[in-house]
């Protein structure tokens, strides 16, 4: 993968867009609540003006439908969480359950997570970047299309401060072997687990439906941790 788009490589983007049904409160959601805790077009942040304070940032790419964020931003208020997600009613749902749960440290981004971290996140200035149960694209000819790519990990390791950690979990094993590698040589990076090899789940992440069906189909769930040296 490459970040620029070239006549004879594919750039790789995070996400397939599938609007799927959006309900009307969380359309209602999304017109009303997106002015407050919405960011537009990606652009260089200045996170102190966007969240009102100075605190730990947090990204979590391809939300879903939030559980993971939300639980977080309520159980973690001393930092703030930036959310990086295409599927819209996903983005809606976050925006209503924020005004129900009068959370003022969220605010969401519906773009493209590559252009936004190379656009919109000044280098060194993360705390963490979660990417959990990114699409597998189980078929060997889709591999290609698979966002844990060297370039895209590079670009999160130049976005993390230092000691910033970078968290993703995956239930397909090819995926997950293929993750390993590709953190493993990003010299800005160096693994957590003791041994070099996959992590226990981290406490902060609850069990997704990702997970769940995961484990139904007797998937094995692979996760992973690394530092920003």
């Amino acid at each position: 993968m490459t970040l620029a788009e070239t006549p004879h490589h594919r750039r790789v983007r995070s996400f397939v867009r599938r609007e799927g049904r959006i309900t009307h409160a969380q359309k209602d959601a999304l017109e009303r609540l997106w002015p407050r805790f919405g960011i537009d077009a990606p652009k260089q942040l200045d996170f102190a003006q966007v969240f009102g304070r100075v605190a730990p940032i947090v990204v979590e790419i391809g939300f879903g439908n939030g559980d993971h964020l939300l639980s977080r931003a309520q159980n973690e208020r001393d930092k703030d969480f930036l959310g990086i997600e295409v599927h819209r009613p996903g983005v809606g749902r976050v925006l209503h359950r924020v005004e129900q749960l009068a959370l003022t440290n969220v605010r969401v981004a519906c773009h493209d997570a590559v252009e936004f971290l190379r656009d919109a996140i000044a280098p060194g200035s993360l705390a963490e970047v979660v990417v959990y149960f990114p699409d597998p694209w189980p078929k060997k000819r889709h591999h290609k299309r698979r966002l844990i790519q060297p370039e895209f990990v590079a670009l999160i390791a130049n976005r993390l401060a230092s000691g910033g950690v970078l968290r993703l979990a995956t239930d397909w094993a090819h995926y997950g072997e293929q993750m390993l590698a590709v953190l493993s040589a990003e010299p800005l990076l160096r693994n957590v687990a003791e041994g070099g090899g996959f992590g226990e789940r981290p406490a902060t992440r609850a069990p997704t439906r990702f997970e769940t069906r995961g484990e139904r189909l007797g998937h094995q769930v692979f996760d992973l941790e690394f530092q920003r040296t």
